[in-house]
């Protein structure tokens, strides 16, 4: 039995917990924050017609078998804590200059039919096209890479790729490229796009690769927990704590000591006796570790990938819109949002909030988290991270968040959604406020290191292990629930 600290409370580290407890394992874990969950954060205002409850992280479930996986491999049944619902649409996309919607959903048959409905036969073919090459994709990655450390770039070049999964993977080409060759429908091309910021990366350059992640969400479905996506933390704590994990909240590990090759222990703050340990899994983001709690330059040195953060909006909105459960409304020009957001520092361009963004709108029609007769919307853009580089916009200044929350209200407002005379209240919450609530460098959603390879679960001294958004193999709960699996095969049982 070894005795294992976990830095941080999020999905992957409470997932980890759970995992190791489950197989023998002595786990603590230790959260700065007074809450568990870390991005999977919560949110509630009481006002005279009611509560609303809101979700201010991820709003979707994608891949339930790893869920399914999980909870089976602590001793229990997922059903047993969450109550899932698959969504139908997954997505509306609302598209710029007015025309047809396009509702995506898990059947692949339906959705080429949708499309065609929409905006033709031949885009349909062509949907089709990509997705035949998207399941190879997937089927290649699933196989070889997401449930299996990646260290270096060597473990994926040593990989004994088939001819034909390296044709669909395209080493070298963009996902902007990928449909640009597949896609003759621009709003088709919008749509593709998209999926690259799920991994906070810009798709002009972002791995084409990454086309792995609609067939993953369009295949598999995409589900709401009810209650709220938060109730999954609930879940996992309640596993963790089921399985004799100790979770103390408030509690900051300041540094990882590790003398002769490998892990001892950690510090907290405000603690003089250090906290032993055989192995430490650390929960932040792989920045945060190799610049703060065990400085590492050359592992640092790699963590230069610009990522998305986010800028969003909760808002009470009286009466009855009928949007989806989520709704993406594009701009005439999604480049100049690319652009605005990640800047160019090498030209000495720098990043801004972007004058027409896409406004990502999540609605969940569930009595248990707005009063009767009201909605509560989350409302996301996507935003350059907090900071005073090039690369940055500096969130705390003065009067830019009011002014911005107005600047979006009036977007949707110009796209056909005009809420401002319905609004019980607005939140904002800016990437500054993310990265002071969880720790993430700058409030990047999906990790510092965007884009397909990232760093490696295993640390450079024996012992540390990473898991979550920001190392292998992802962001989004699904990746960062299977690296928590990667991880605890790897420390593997203590009998």
């Amino acid at each position: 039995m070894a005795r294992i600290v976990v830095v941080g409370a999020g999905v992957g580290g409470l997932a980890t917990a759970a995992r190791l407890a489950a197989t023998g394992h002595q786990v603590t874990v230790f959260e700065r924050a007074d809450t568990v969950g870390g991005k999977l954060g919560r949110y509630a205002h009481d006002t005279p017609a009611g509560s609303f409850h809101f979700d201010t992280g991820p709003s979707l479930l994608t891949l339930p078998e790893v869920f399914h996986d999980l909870f089976e491999a602590t001793g229990a049944k997922l059903d047993e804590y969450l109550d899932l619902v698959a969504l139908d649409p997954i997505v509306r996309h609302v598209f710029p200059g007015g025309g047809p919607t396009l509702d995506s959903c898990a059947d692949p048959v339906e959705f080429a039919t949708r499309i065609g409905a929409a905006f033709g036969d031949r885009a349909a073919a062509d949907w089709q096209r990509l997705w035949r090459r998207a399941e190879r994709v997937w089927h290649a990655s699933e196989r070889d890479i997401l449930r299996r450390t990646v260290d270096s770039p060597r473990d994926l070049a040593s990989l004994a790729w088939r001819v034909g999964d390296l044709a669909a993977i395209a080493p070298g080409r963009t996902l902007r490229k990928l449909g640009r060759r597949h896609l003759s429908d621009p709003r088709l091309r919008m749509m593709l796009d998209r999926y690259a910021t799920y991994t906070g990366a810009d798709p002009r350059r972002a791995p084409a690769a990454l086309v792995a992640v609609p067939y993953a969400e369009l295949t598999f479905g995409g589900w709401y927990l009810r209650g709220g996506l938060g109730t999954l933390a609930d879940a996992l704590l309640t596993r963790c704590l089921d399985l004799g994990v100790v979770v103390q909240t408030d509690a900051t590990v300041t540094r990882i000591d590790a003398t002769g090759g490998r892990v001892h222990g950690v510090r907290l703050a405000g603690v003089t006796a250090p906290v032993p340990a055989d192995v430490v899994v650390a929960n932040t983001d792989a920045l945060t570790v190799y610049r703060d709690l065990l400085p590492h330059p050359r592992r640092l040195a790699g963590l230069t990938d610009r990522s998305l953060a986010g800028f969003v909006l909760l808002l009470g909105v009286s009466g009855s819109t009928g949007l989806a459960h989520h709704t993406v409304f594009f701009p005439d020009n999604y480049d100049a949002e690319f652009d605005a957001v990640f800047g160019d520092p090498g030209r000495g361009v720098r990043a801004r909030p972007a004058a027409d963004p896409t406004v990502f709108v999540t609605v969940a029609d569930d009595p248990m988290v707005r009063p009767a007769g009201h909605e509560a919307w989350f409302v996301l853009v996507n935003a350059p991270r907090h900071g005073t580089a090039a690369g940055a916009v500096d969130w705390r200044r003065p009067g830019l968040a009011d002014a911005y929350a107005d600047r979006i209200l009036d977007v949707l407002a110009r796209r056909g959604v005009d809420v401002r005379d319905r609004l019980l209240f607005r939140e904002i919450r800016t990437p500054a406020d993310l990265g002071a609530a969880t720790g993430a460098p700058g409030g990047s959603i999906y990790g510092t290191a965007g884009g397909l390879l990232r760093p490696a679960n295993r640390g450079p001294v024996n012992g540390l292990w990473l898991v979550g958004g920001s190392t292998h193999p992802g962001g989004g709960l699904p990746m960062v629930t299977l690296s928590a699996q990667i991880v605890a095969d790897e420390i593997g049982p203590a009998w």
